[in-house]
């Protein structure tokens, strides 16, 4: 009976035809037997893979940090089955991997399924790799059309992604993220994306509303239940009801009506202030907040049950800062939006102030840099904007950078011409100076400063 080593030898034959046409294609191509052995890989396989050059693949559980084999049984199983090896049966499957390497995520699409060798009656697998990161990007960008969500970053995209995922159920989401990074943006993407989509979606500023008031605004009053109520008036989660209720700022909900807040998600029913009648409602809570929930849970200061009941689906936006690449994607979608609201067209940026845009931390983040691109429109020279187009915080942080910069290397500068004047001279100060051309009281005060003993 044959072994994987008999397979091996049977196929040798095909190798140089395989190597001629195989090796030059840019999908990647592994051949293996049923138990995982691999029996052919091409270069692109390597490189797709992000794995060392030279790398020799022999098991499919064992390809980098990829464990191709538990992959396949993973993701065929359930509509296929799999045989005595447990390995997936001969249907071709199709799936995406996401691989992180250098320059970030990858998306690497997976086609497999098992064939008939005909040299020797053995079944073999074969495994077609092509990467659609770039597709993916493009499929993430057109899905976003329902918001202004600009992105080509992997981690934005991938909440992105998460979004069309989550969206059809009625689960409940927590966005997550500094101010300005679009968090009110991926709320309405999930109401949209949504069977809810044609319901209400009521936002509630909960940093807006007064302690006092909070209770009525949200669950609603009788007449006369609060000072003025004239009449009955409907809470925002009435209003939302078979819609979307969005959270705006929910770590600033009073503690003591988290309770309260809990129950209605918990059971869709609410009693307004000043009636005994129980009210119900059908309605997807969507949260957000710019401080770390979890950790106000530790410090007493945020209902841990509540704190779970809001983040069954958890959604983390990064800042700007740590996506620096959708900075020219934002600034060009921001100046076109800007057109449409009669601002000039084909303004363009000057370099030295589109570098100062790419190394500014915008700690204010999306926000603040649309604020920044209509200020230079504004400000713009000829249709440029030019570094003094832009806002003065930022003219002034880079300014101050830059400024550093130049202070941190007038200081090396100098200590490297005095270190090595005092090496010319044996150490002798006096010497030294002279080198250097200048007097020696200069000098003395020089290496003080820069702290040359």
């Amino acid at each position: 009976m044959k072994n994987s080593k008999d397979d091996l030898n049977d196929i040798d034959s095909l190798f140089p035809m395989l190597d001629a046409v195989i090796s030059v294609i840019d999908e990647g191509v592994i051949i293996s037997d049923k138990k995982g052995n691999v029996l052919f890989n091409n270069p692109s396989v390597i490189k797709l893979l992000d794995l060392k050059p030279g790398k020799k693949l022999t098991k499919l559980q064992q390809i980098g940090d990829l464990n191709l084999q538990r992959e396949l049984l993973k993701q065929s199983t359930d509509c296929h089955g799999y045989d005595e090896t447990c390995m997936p049966l001969g249907e071709f499957i199709t799936f995406d991997t996401k691989i992180l390497q250098n320059d970030g995520i990858r998306y690497i699409e997976f086609h497999s399924g098992i064939v008939k060798c005909q040299i020797n009656d053995k079944d073999v697998r074969l495994i077609l790799i092509r990467d659609k990161t770039e597709q993916r990007i493009l499929e993430a960008a057109y899905k976003t059309k329902y918001t202004d969500i600009i992105s080509n970053d992997p981690k934005m995209l991938e909440v992105v992604e998460k979004v069309h995922t989550v969206a059809a159920s009625h689960a409940s989401v927590l966005v997550q993220g500094e101010s300005g990074t679009g968090k009110t943006l991926i709320a309405s993407m999930v109401h949209q994306l949504s069977s809810r989509s044609s319901q209400p979606f009521i936002e509630v500023n909960c940093a807006a509303i007064p302690e006092a008031l909070f209770e009525s605004e949200l669950f609603g009053h009788t007449k006369g239940a609060v000072s003025g109520a004239s009449s009955e008036q409907q809470g925002r989660i009435q209003a939302a009801n078979n819609g979307t209720l969005f959270l705006d700022e929910v770590s600033e909900i009073p503690l003591q009506l988290q309770t309260k807040l809990l129950r209605a998600i918990q059971e869709q029913e609410y009693v307004m202030v000043g009636s005994d009648k129980t009210m119900k409602v059908n309605v997807r809570i969507i949260s957000a907040s710019n401080q770390n929930i979890r950790k106000l849970v530790d410090q007493g200061k945020f209902r841990a049950d509540l704190y779970y009941r809001l983040a069954v689906i958890p959604l983390i936006i990064p800042p700007l800062r740590h996506r620096p690449g959708d900075i020219p994607l934002l600034t060009k979608h921001f100046c076109e939006r800007l057109v449409a609201r009669g601002y000039p067209t084909d303004v363009e940026v000057d370099p030295l102030a589109f570098k100062m845009m790419m190394d500014y931390p915008w700690p204010g983040n999306v926000r603040e840099l649309e604020n920044a691109v209509e200020h230079g429109v504004l400000c713009a020279v000829d249709k440029t904007i030019l570094a003094e187009s832009l806002p003065h915080d930022i003219t002034q942080k880079m300014s101050s950078t830059i400024t550093k910069d130049r202070t941190k290397s007038t200081r090396l500068i100098q200590s490297h011409e005095i270190n090595s004047a005092l090496a010319l001279a044996k150490g002798s100060k006096s010497e030294a100076a002279k080198i250097i051309g200048i007097d020696r009281t200069t000098l003395w005060r020089r290496m003080q400063k820069l702290g040359i003993d």
